[in-house]
């Protein structure tokens, strides 16, 4: 244990810039996949039944491993952060569409008809009643989203998109235990880090839409 201690110490110029690589590729990735999902989540909004044959075939597409749509893309975009990025934002789909979904269809009817006859447009019910009441559940699905992206960015590294899965692979060819084990911390803080923070957040909608 001190002889990892001691590893960390003395090379935290590597562990420092391998995090701050995977956090930055998860946090790209996050923006676009939020974009992404919010698109194909109104277009779903239109109609239940595509929205349940949405979530069903990104349900299916989540099934796939990682490294397999890696080969895939390798040919059409490359070797790189590209590559990773693509198959991080499709991987988030199904999650951040299912919890969006879910809170905006799980709101009580009751209150859409109340916000109708108040005179709102189906936008205006959208922005001012519908989103802010599902917004606990959105943000749940974006900390899920971003818990999944840390891993997947570390499986990344075998097609050279950086970060922390790059020290670990290094460290597991040359069979450095200090520098694997490094790694796994840094890639657990980051997460805890990442997750503690989206936890505040939505601690913090919860308390402002006064939902439990």
């Amino acid at each position: 244990m001190m002889e990892t201690i001691s590893y960390l110490i003395s090379h935290a110029d590597l562990f420092l810039e391998a995090t701050v690589e995977h956090a930055a590729l998860v946090a790209s990735t996050l923006l676009i996949a939020s974009a992404v999902a919010a698109a194909i989540t109104l277009a779903c909004l239109q109609s239940r039944r595509a929205a349940n044959a949405a979530v069903e075939l990104l349900g299916a597409f989540y099934s796939i491993p990682s490294i397999a749509l890696f080969a895939l893309l390798i040919p059409l975009t490359g070797l790189g952060e590209t590559t990773a990025v693509i198959v991080m934002v499709a991987y988030c789909q199904f999650i951040l569409v299912r919890n969006a979904l879910e809170g905006l269809n799980g709101i009580d009817p009751a209150i859409i008809e109340a916000s109708r006859g108040l005179g709102m447009t189906p936008a205006q019910t959208l922005l001012r009643i519908r989103l802010p009441l599902a917004a606990p559940a959105i943000i749940a699905g974006l900390r899920m989203a971003a818990i999944s992206c840390v891993g997947i960015a570390t499986v990344a590294a075998t097609i050279n998109a950086g970060g922390l899965g790059s020290v670990l692979f290094s460290g597991l060819r040359t069979l450095n235990v200090p520098k694997i084990l490094g790694g796994t911390v840094c890639c657990v803080a980051l997460a805890l880090a990442i997750d503690a923070l989206l936890r505040t957040v939505e601690r913090l909608v919860f308390a402002r839409t006064g939902l439990r």
